[in-house]
């Protein structure tokens, strides 16, 4: 998919190998300060390079996963230089059993025990609540490169990711999870609605979906 502006054209398209340690870093810096990361990773203002080094561990383990799993990882490239990332999986496919072995042993040594299972019930109270919306995408991560935020790049990627889901003829829709009011609001300017407040370790968020046009 190709974005013509008045000055350049936008891509959204798979992001390459080669961009996945810059997929990285962008959703490093859009997660530092999640308010659902934070607790679930002991956040301490006295030890942040702590929680810093498990986020990025979540972060490595993640995109690796999903990588290897061949879940969707699409990028919004402006000039040629990936500038916005968003990981989706579909909610059938085999990555959810995949992490409970390898990817939650490797993350257990890097991030810990506790907060391991926390992430694990998280993504399965979640998929519980979509359990009667079939065959669905989740959009796990989003990120927009700091200095590009606020230039629409990140409405951009969505619409990328609503042909995605339009392609496959199974797909009923995609869905997100999100702590934040500005972030609810815009994905509700892009369509999506809300299906059902969750609270995890006091933080509360909206559960998102978007039904397939």
């Amino acid at each position: 998919m190709t974005v013509e502006t008045e000055s350049e054209a936008l891509r959204v398209q798979y992001i390459a190998a080669e961009d996945i340690s810059i997929a990285a870093s962008l959703i490093y810096q859009a997660y530092h300060d999640d308010p659902l990361l934070q607790p679930l990773l002991n956040y301490s203002e006295s030890n942040i390079a702590a929680y810093e080094k498990k986020l990025r561990a979540l972060i490595r383990e993640e995109l690796n996963t999903f990588w290897q799993e061949k879940q969707p990882l699409i990028g919004l490239y402006k000039q040629d230089r990936l500038k916005a990332v968003a990981c989706v999986f579909e909610s059938d496919s085999q990555l959810q059993a995949q992490r409970y072995w390898h990817w939650r042993l490797k993350l257990m040594l890097s991030a810990g025990y506790l907060q391991t299972n926390q992430l694990i019930e998280k993504e399965q109270t979640i998929r519980n609540a979509l359990s009667g919306q079939g065959n669905y995408y989740f959009l796990a991560f989003i990120a927009v490169d700091p200095h590009f935020q606020g230039q629409g790049i990140g409405r951009y990627l969505l619409r990328g990711l609503n042909d995605l889901v339009q392609s496959n003829e199974r797909a009923s829709g995609i869905a997100v999870f999100v702590t934040q009011n500005k972030h609810t609001a815009f994905f509700a300017s892009e369509g999506f609605s809300s299906l059902q407040r969750l609270t995890f370790n006091n933080v509360q968020g909206e559960l998102l979906f978007k039904s397939a046009e």
